[in-house]
């Protein structure tokens, strides 16, 4: 079996929380797998960020380079491209960054390259055995993959529970020194934050997010009535931005606010990648959606077959009734 790497996020010193998912996608391809950590960066940070996955990982990779202080890409594919053994499998999740490096890595390692899987299945010889979706979530494909020549696969935040801690070590392994100088053609201008609304939905530990399934503008007070009962706040995907119903700052996914609440409603949000990358920390997870197919019960702890303008009202009058009785 080709060596496993898992090339790792971070910000602010705390490695992504899909570091621990990707270990675990690793021990499927191979339980006995000691999957080895790769961080890219600059300074305190990239050391603090290498510190907080010691026990998670029994080695890890730490590539500190000034260039490589704001993540770009392309240089960090040139970095990759001058550590990794020929015939590795490369893990990368699967968020904005991720499909940024992973495509091209893979052309670079001359290896194949599987994109937002869902599930692995093991392997068999030189294949390896791979779930992931296509058309909107509507079809599960089973994918072949041949790992002899190693592979770069990108794996669906929250598709893999993270990984107990079991195998970790204190054995960071600077590579700095292979990778030389780096150039892009490319660089990074700045940051632009988002811009504060009425309620900060990062601070909130219960959230009602509603999607497509809505309908209409006047609709979002449902979700509304349900937030107030439950002491929580609404929160959106980007289709209910897009068609002006909440403002900007309400939404979650890649190109909107990152959450970590302890419970997350997703009503009538189908479950794209971009909106599962904005959900941090594994909260307990209900999905209501009136199509059974849709991805988000992939990664739902409770899934709710339904129409949530005909759910919403009744789970509102319910949660009011239990807590009449508990006030009493």
């Amino acid at each position: 079996m080709a060596r496993i790497f898992a090339y790792i996020v971070h910000k602010g010193g705390v490695a992504d929380d899909s570091a621990f998912e990707l270990a675990a996608a690793a021990r499927k391809i191979d339980a006995a797998a000691s999957p080895t950590a790769i961080l890219t960066g600059w300074g305190a940070e990239l050391d603090a960020a290498c510190n907080s996955l010691c026990a998670s990982y029994p080695e890890i990779w730490k590539i500190a380079n000034k260039a490589l202080a704001y993540p770009n890409a392309e240089l960090v594919r040139k970095a990759l491209l001058k550590v990794l053994p020929s015939d590795s499998i490369v893990l990368v999740a699967h968020e904005h960054f991720g499909i940024d490096l992973a495509p091209g890595l893979s052309i670079k390692m001359k290896s194949a390259f599987v994109s937002d899987v869902l599930d692995i299945e093991g392997v068999q010889g030189a294949f390896l055995n791979l779930v992931r979706q296509e058309f909107g979530g509507q079809v599960s494909a089973h994918v072949r993959c041949d790992i002899s020549s190693g592979a770069v696969i990108t794996i669906r935040p929250g598709a893999f529970k993270a990984a107990e801690i079991t195998s970790g070590s204190d054995l960071i392994v600077d590579k700095s020194p292979d990778i030389g100088s780096l150039a892009a053609g490319r660089r990074y201008l700045e940051t632009v934050v988002a811009e504060a609304g009425d309620v900060d939905i990062t601070k909130h530990n219960v959230l009602v997010s509603i999607g497509r399934g809505i309908q209409e503008k006047e609709n979002v007070a449902i979700a509304q009535e349900l937030a107030d009962v439950m002491g929580a706040a609404v929160s959106c995907s980007r289709p209910v931005v897009d068609a002006k119903w909440m403002e900007k700052s309400r939404q979650v996914g890649s190109s909107g606010k990152t959450v970590k609440p302890k419970v997350y409603l997703a009503c009538g949000i189908s479950g794209a990648f971009q909106h599962l990358a904005g959900i941090k920390g594994k909260p307990f997870l209900i999905a209501i959606n009136k199509n059974p197919k849709a991805p988000i019960f992939q990664v739902a702890d409770v899934g709710i077959v339904d129409d949530i303008l005909e759910f919403l009202p009744e789970l509102t009058n319910k949660v009011r009734e239990m807590r009449s009785v508990a006030a009493k």
